[in-house]
């Protein structure tokens, strides 16, 4: 498409500039020198931040959002650029963002902006890839389409290093999986197999009858009798596996064990996933909308331990706007997503427990700097937009700058590694350590660098 190799003529010009300057800023200091020493710094800075969360809530924004239409509003850029809406002033001096997210401005101060994130691919599938898991590159073997060769996403991850006692999954998706007629990159355990894979519910939690099957015993289906059927299975199971590769014979058995592990622990997670138990007052406050309940399930699903919930909003193409951006974004997009966040963050805080969750806001990459023939922004990854907050996250900041467009990132970038990098440290998981792919072979966690400037 024309905006990719614009795109990429226009990232060549920017990596010169960075060149020229970067060059010209390392005369008189060694250059080992100062990578070690900047090595050091962010290691101590990073040390401090170690553990901080205790769960993370994961809000991804399918589609990729217009960054410059939310929190990076140029007013002086040309008409072209600077679209529709004007930015709007905050509770944290100095602050502004879109005019179509009042409520998030209204709790500004609980929540940081980093304006310079930044990656060189404007594929939804290959970006969610590196969003969900925290890499820059697409590892050996993957391609647009999930696999087994994918890198895993965090709660897996998570539960290859430290595994649940209780036997429940790391982590929870909902309320839908990304796909395309094909699964996206970013979902799963990847490489690592599908004992590390997240429980996925994609069911509605706005729907009247919502509930999960899983947590759900059959009437007169006692534990004994879920005892006896794994009894049966198993031993039917060690019958069949002739008849079937190593591999599915595996398979088929860690979703037997997966199912029973559920069942174990129905009696705790059926009432959190059961949004009858919250008031009437507190379903309205976030929502009655699928994005709003699954906030609020995501936060009930944080007071019941759980270390990682991804929150989507919407299939791969929700916030997607080639056409009629601005009225997509203020009519569908923005105010589900403005009353859900606002109130999530407010209610994690009365309840004391923002200190201890991080919650990040964000899609694959940002849109076109300038608007298209048909009044949208297309797909664009040289520079785009991420909200942070909770876990010592210093609210009411902004971290890092794009240029006069929108187009570049004008201070420091930051990539999805490090995005990788500061949930893992957050959680108390060294980047450093080793993982290890169904082939045995070590792999180190991640090779970001944590956002330092958001804890400062």
């Amino acid at each position: 498409m024309s905006h990719n190799r614009s795109f990429r003529a226009a990232q060549a010009v920017s990596r010169s500039r960075f060149l020229q300057i970067g060059y010209s800023g390392m005369l008189g200091l060694g250059v080992a020198d100062m990578l070690a020493g900047r090595k050091a710094v962010a290691a101590t800075e990073a040390s401090s931040l170690f553990g901080r969360a205790k769960s993370v809530i994961f809000l991804f924004l399918t589609g990729a959002p217009s960054h410059q239409d939310i929190w990076d509003l140029k007013p002086d850029a040309p008409a072209e650029v600077r679209g529709e809406f004007r930015p709007i002033d905050t509770v944290a001096p100095g602050v502004q963002i879109g005019p179509h997210v009042p409520r998030l401005a209204m709790v500004a101060d609980k929540f940081a902006i980093v304006r310079s994130m930044t990656h060189s691919l404007p594929s939804h599938e290959h970006a969610t890839h590196f969003v969900l898991t925290g890499v820059n590159q697409v590892p050996p073997g993957a391609t647009h389409m999930a696999s087994r060769a994918d890198w895993p996403c965090y709660s897996a991850t998570m539960q290859a290093l430290r595994p649940r006692e209780d036997g429940v999954p790391s982590g929870v998706m909902l309320p839908t999986y990304i796909h395309n007629g094909y699964g996206f990159s970013g979902q799963t355990g990847g490489f690592m197999g599908s004992q590390y894979d997240p429980w996925h519910v994609t069911k509605d939690p706005n729907a009247a009858d919502f509930n999960i099957d899983e947590l759900t015993l059959l009437t007169g289906l006692t534990n004994q009798r879920i005892q006896d059927r794994r009894s049966l299975l198993s031993s039917l199971d060690g019958h069949h596996q002739h008849l079937q590769s190593p591999s599915a014979a595996q398979s088929l058995s860690r979703s037997v064990e997966k199912a029973h592990q559920l069942l174990g622990a129905a009696g705790k997670f059926r009432d959190v996933f059961d949004l009858n138990r919250e008031t009437t007052e507190m379903r309205d406050r976030y929502g009655r909308h699928s994005f709003g309940q699954s906030l609020l399930l995501s936060r009930r699903l944080v007071e019941a331990g759980m270390p990682i919930i991804q929150a989507n909003m919407g299939t791969m193409n929700n916030w997607d706007t080639h056409g009629d951006n601005f009225g997509q974004l203020k009519s569908r997009l923005l105010p589900p997503f403005d009353q859900g966040l606002a109130a999530l963050l407010s209610d994690l805080d009365e309840r004391g427990l923002l200190d201890t969750t991080l919650v990040v806001a964000v899609g694959e990459f940002g849109r076109t700097p300038q608007i298209n023939p048909g009044g949208g922004r297309d797909h664009w990854s040289g520079v785009f937009s991420a909200v942070f907050a909770g876990a010592g996250v210093r609210g009411g900041q902004i971290i890092g700058a794009s240029d006069d467009q929108a187009a570049y990132p004008a201070t420091r970038g930051w990539y999805p590694a490090d995005l990788g990098a500061t949930i893992f440290t957050t959680l108390g998981i060294d980047t450093e350590s080793p993982m290890t792919d169904r082939l045995g072979r070590p792999h180190r966690v991640n090779a970001g660098q944590v956002i330092t400037p958001l804890f400062s």
